[in-house]
C-alpha cells in the first residue's frame, strides 16, 4: 500500500476512476433496484415488503465493511505510519454512519409488517445501532483531531477497538435467539429463493461502487483542505 503513500500518486489514479466508480454504481443500482421491484415475484410469507432487501443487505453490508476500512486504515496509520491511512480513515466514516443509518431504517420499515413492532431490542438490531454510535463517535473524534491540525492517535486507536463489535453483528442471530433470521446467505448455504435472489449481488455490487466513489471524494476533497491549510500558514508565517 505504500506505493499509494504520495498523495499525487493517489490523486492520478483517484480522480478518473472516481467517475467510473459513481456512474458504473448508479447503473448497476438502477437495475439491481429495477429487476427487484417489477422483476421479481412477492415472497410467500413476507409479500411485497421483501423488495426492501434489495437495499437493506446493501446497506448493512457497507455498515460493516466501513468500519472494517476504518480498522485496517487506523491499523497503518499506527504500524506503518502510512501518510494517507488517516485520511481514508475519516473519509470512510461519513458514508459508513450513513448506510448503518439506512440499515436501521429500512430494517425498521421491514420488520413492522414482519414482526408486528417497529423496533425490537434484539442482537443484531441493538449491535447495528451501537454501530452507528461508533460511527459518530469516531466522526467526533477525528474531527477534533483534525481542528488541532493533526491525526490523532486516539482516533485510530478507537477505530480498532471499535471493530470488536462487527464480529458481534456477524454472529449475533447465532449467539441469541431472537426476532432476526439467522444469515440467509453463507458459504455453505443459501436460504432465498433464486427468483428473489438473483437482483440482490447486482444492486449490492452498484452500492458498493458508489460507497467506494464517495470515499475517493472525500480523500480528495480533505487532501485539497489539507493543502490549503498548509499553504494558509506557510503565508501567514512569511
Amino acid at each position: 500500500m505504500h506505493i499509494f503513500a504520495n498523495p499525487n500518486r493517489f490523486l492520478g489514479i483517484a480522480r478518473p476512476l472516481t467517475p467510473w466508480l459513481a456512474w458504473g454504481g448508479a447503473l448497476l443500482v438502477i437495475i439491481g433496484l429495477g429487476s427487484g421491484l417489477f422483476l421479481t415475484p412477492p415472497e410467500r410469507l413476507q409479500g411485497e415488503s421483501v423488495r426492501i432487501l434489495y437495499v437493506h443487505v446493501p446497506a448493512a453490508w457497507l455498515g460493516m465493511g466501513g468500519w472494517t476500512g476504518i480498522a485496517i486504515a487506523s491499523l497503518m496509520q499506527l504500524v506503518w505510519r502510512h501518510p494517507l491511512a488517516a485520511v481514508a480513515a475519516r473519509a470512510v466514516a461519513l458514508p459508513g454512519a450513513l448506510f448503518t443509518a439506512i440499515c436501521l431504517a429500512t430494517g425498521s420499515i421491514w420488520g413492522r409488517p414482519t414482526w408486528g413492532t417497529w423496533w425490537e431490542w434484539d442482537g443484531r438490531l441493538t449491535s447495528m445501532l451501537v454501530l452507528l454510535f461508533l460511527y459518530i463517535a469516531y466522526i467526533a473524534l477525528a474531527g477534533a483531531s483534525s481542528d488541532r491540525g493533526g491525526n490523532s492517535r486516539v482516533a485510530a486507536i478507537f477505530g480498532l477497538v471499535g471493530a470488536i463489535n462487527i464480529p458481534i453483528i456477524k454472529y449475533s442471530v447465532d449467539w441469541w435467539n431472537t426476532l432476526h433470521q439467522t444469515a440467509s446467505i453463507t458459504l455453505t448455504k443459501n436460504t432465498i429463493d433464486g427468483s428473489i435472489l438473483w437482483p440482490l449481488p447486482i444492486a449490492v455490487l452498484g452500492f458498493s461502487f458508489l460507497f467506494g466513489a464517495i470515499v475517493l471524494m472525500r480523500m480528495r476533497t480533505l487532501l485539497a483542505e489539507a493543502r490549503i491549510e498548509a499553504r494558509l500558514k506557510r503565508m501567514a508565517d512569511a
